[in-house]
């Protein structure tokens, strides 16, 4: 009886500590308006902040900064900082809104609308024998890649699709058909500016304030906000021979791209696709490539057929013909014959290859459907199984989204930073990115998309395989801690430094805050 006497006026004491702390607090309205910046918040018509790509969660924020400089935001975190544990109140940095699981979602917080930050004053282009471009977190790659073009120059490593930030790719990895070569975009940075859930703005790099520049790389937002990155550049090229040839065996297939990855001399580009029940697939290319034997081309046949596509790159000058090394490269390549594709664009059409389906998309109204998007990364040793029983099995058509497969080199990735893979010398990206038609059951509609994941990652678990997610997604402490393994706990005394009352990046969903992270 004394014990429940003790346990009732403990609760108690603790609900009146709560009340009286919230009742001290003034209104976040008038709190935040009373802060010094130079920007300004709006607290209506803030729909857009509670969206993004995938469009599946929705959380409205209370409050949306557009901030002119840096100190805005370090002045908007120190003072939610301030508020203490008791408030409530959280931050997440928005950059365009390309998160698929509310990661840039702040439910009653306060989004910082990144893009504020971004303009052509922001980027600042260092020329030498180790060239750079200083460039705010907010900036678009794409408009980064057009200021670099200017000097010659561009960065090394990019994504597959251009319009995303800065900061947003470098909180998670940033990785396309380069990063076999260059790695990916975070192991291209040689400096970062970012203010931390305490409000400090701190300059950061592998000489300076190393353990923060380490854990923010990949950090998924937990450990501060990326306002600026320096990004290490090479020379631009102008343009680029693309190559589209076809397999119809996994094994063969992955062999060459294992095989090309690891050669000297080799593509510059180099990613896979998986295509199950595609129609008419020589004959859509050929709308944009050329066949080198047109009349093998035209009698080949892919319907109902799983086939593996395995798309190319090499980069050159137009003063300079590069047919004599791309055939040599070729002949190495054990591919069906008849399906060798090429076309000829400038490196910037390239790169920039998804913003013209996005416009065409955008057009048909099918941009802004959901996207139930599932990156895994899958060692090379479990490759085979992972093919045989998801592309063979569980997956029985690729109609709702390109499915990319393709291998990388560990060498080329930081362990100092949070990001993690598998424990193995060579891993591959898979990535299942699909859409969903909102209102329908039937197989392209959301639920059965999800529910496709989930018999995915389960047959990963279940089989062993050791995969690793990227863009990870988790519901619960123990599942993030399983993901990160044995750097759960550096990560956890990183928030701890940086990020104690687990105040940034809450739609990420791996820490609450006024709840112990421990």
């Amino acid at each position: 009886m004394k014990e429940n006497k003790t346990s009732i006026f403990f609760t108690l004491f603790l609900c009146y500590t709560c009340i009286k702390l919230i009742l001290c607090f003034p209104n976040i309205q008038s709190s935040l308006q009373s802060l010094n910046l130079q920007g300004h918040f709006t607290f209506e018509n803030n729909e857009f902040a509670s969206i993004d790509f995938g469009n599946q969660f929705h959380y409205l924020p209370s409050a949306v900064l557009y901030p002119k400089n840096v100190s805005d935001i370090a002045s908007t975190i120190r003072h939610v900082w301030n508020l203490g544990p008791a408030s409530g109140l959280t931050v997440a940095a928005r950059g365009h809104g390309h998160s698929f699981q509310g990661q840039a979602q702040a439910a009653q917080g306060i989004v910082v609308n990144m893009e504020s930050l971004s303009g052509q004053q922001m980027l600042q282009v260092h020329m030498g024998e180790f060239p750079y471009v200083d460039v705010s977190g907010g900036e678009l790659w794409i408009n980064v890649l057009k200021e670099c073009l200017k000097y010659g120059l561009a960065p090394k490593s990019w994504t597959d699709y251009l319009h995303l930030s800065v900061g947003g790719t470098l909180s998670n990895a940033g990785i396309s058909g380069q990063a076999f070569r260059h790695g990916p975009q975070i192991s291209n940075v040689r400096q970062l500016q970012v203010v931390t859930g305490k409000g400090e703005v701190v300059i950061c790099s592998e000489e300076n304030n190393a353990d923060l520049f380490h854990g923010v790389l990949g950090g998924l937002g937990q450990f501060g906000i990326i306002t600026r990155a320096r990004i290490s550049l090479e020379p631009a090229p102008k343009m680029v021979k693309w190559i589209r040839v076809l397999y119809s065996d996994f094994s063969t297939f992955a062999k060459d791209q294992e095989y090309l990855i690891s050669s000297k001399n080799t593509f510059d580009y180099i990613e896979g696709l998986v295509m199950i029940n595609k129609t008419n697939l020589v004959n859509y290319w050929r709308s944009s490539f050329n066949p080198e034997d047109p009349v093998q081309a035209s009698q080949f046949v892919s319907d109902g057929k799983t086939l593996f596509c395995l798309e190319l790159t090499k980069n050159f000058d137009p003063h300079h013909n590069i047919d004599k090394e791309i055939k040599s490269l070729l002949s190495q390549l054990s591919y069906i014959p008849s399906t060798l594709f090429v076309t000829e664009v400038s490196y910037v059409e390239f790169l920039d290859r998804v913003h013209a389906a996005e416009l065409k998309l955008r057009s048909k109204g099918l941009w802004d459907l959901p996207h139930p998007w599932l990156n895994l990364l899958v060692p090379k040793s479990k490759i085979q199984t992972f093919a045989q029983n998801v592309f063979g099995d569980i997956l029985t058509n690729t109609n709702h989204g390109p499915v990319l497969v393709y291998p990388l080199n560990k060498s080329k990735w930081d362990n100092r930073t949070s990001f993690v893979t598998p424990d193995e010398d060579i891993f591959y990206l898979v990535a299942f990115l699909q859409h969903a038609v909102p209102s329908t059951t039937e197989n392209d509609g959301l639920q059965y998309l999800l529910n496709l994941n989930k018999r995915i990652l389960e047959y990963c678990e279940e089989a062993n395989l050791g995969v690793k997610q990227y863009l990870p997604y988790y519901t619960t402490k123990e599942e993030w801690r399983a993901h990160f393994g044995t750097r759960w706990e550096v990560f956890v005394q990183r928030k701890l430094a940086y990020d104690p009352l687990a105040i940034l990046a809450p739609g990420q969903r791996i820490f609450q805050k006024a709840i112990s992270v421990l």
